[in-house]
């Protein structure tokens, strides 16, 4: 396993859509802070914000995840590079948990970008507003501001930032199984972005029924793991890791149960 994520990691480091990627979410965490200042100050009228929330993590990692998803591993089918692997003697279970590694550091990494901006942002004592369209990095960045900086504060925001990192890795873990079933970086983007538009709508159902509620929050889609701030409960910092781990690991379960029996032409 240790050869197939150094030669993914490899792979990912020379790749040039990996590098445009970063330079979108980049180009975006900019562009939501700056918003985000403007508004606060009244130089863009608030009703804008739908439009400048498309630029927004939540909104940018729906769709780049997926891409991630499509080039890396939907492109290993292409390539036959997965093939070769389970030709040279890999068990599929080994190549599911290279390329997911692989995978979550590719999130992480155009994440960078947004956890750096937002935290520049902040030491700046600036404030920012971008209505009630705040979710993730832009929520941090909307509910933090103001605050005075000390060595604890800027450790636990770190921590909350790591959280929501792994909170977006579990939810953008569903590109998984779907990336080695449909095999097809055309169909795991809008399939992956209609799903996430469906648990959207399932967040508007939140407190309607108590066993929905639940149910809901074992999902990293559900409770308020994307909605962490630097006054969240250390409690509700474990929770979203635990329930973002478990939820991987589900992913990756059920990727390996459809891959066991998939046929490698």
């Amino acid at each position: 396993m240790y050869n197939l994520i150094l030669s993914d990691l490899f792979k990912l480091r020379k790749s040039m859509a990996i590098k445009i990627l970063f330079g979108i979410t980049t180009v975006s965490a900019v562009t939501v802070v700056v918003v985000a200042y403007l508004i606060q100050h009244g130089k863009i009228g608030a009703g804008t914000t739908g439009i400048w929330f498309l630029f927004s993590d939540a909104n940018v990692m729906s769709i780049l995840g997926a891409v991630l998803a499509g080039i890396f591993i939907c492109g290993d089918f292409d390539n036959k590079a997965i093939n070769d692997a389970i030709s040279n003697g890999y068990g599929r279970g080994t190549v599911i948990v290279s390329k997911a590694i692989v995978f979550f550091c590719s999130i992480a990494l155009i994440l960078l970008p947004y956890a750096i901006i937002t935290g520049i942002a902040l030491s700046t004592g600036s404030k920012f507003s971008m209505g009630t369209d705040a979710v993730g990095f832009l929520h941090i960045l909307t509910k933090d501001a103001g605050m005075v900086f000390s060595a604890s504060k800027i450790m636990k925001l770190i921590v909350v930032m790591l959280t929501l990192m792994i909170v977006y890795m579990a939810q953008l873990s569903v590109g998984i199984p779907l990336a080695f079933v449909l095999k097809k970086p055309i169909l795991v983007v809008p399939v992956y972005y209609v799903f996430t538009i469906f648990c959207v709508q399932l967040i508007g159902l939140r407190g309607r029924s108590l066993m929905f509620d639940r149910i809901f929050a074992c999902t990293p889609f559900g409770g308020n793991y994307t909605f962490l701030t630097f006054n969240s409960a250390v409690e509700d910092i474990l929770k979203a890791i635990s329930v973002s781990l478990i939820f991987i690991i589900v992913m990756l379960g059920v990727t390996y149960c459809t891959f066991r029996k998939s046929e490698i032409k």
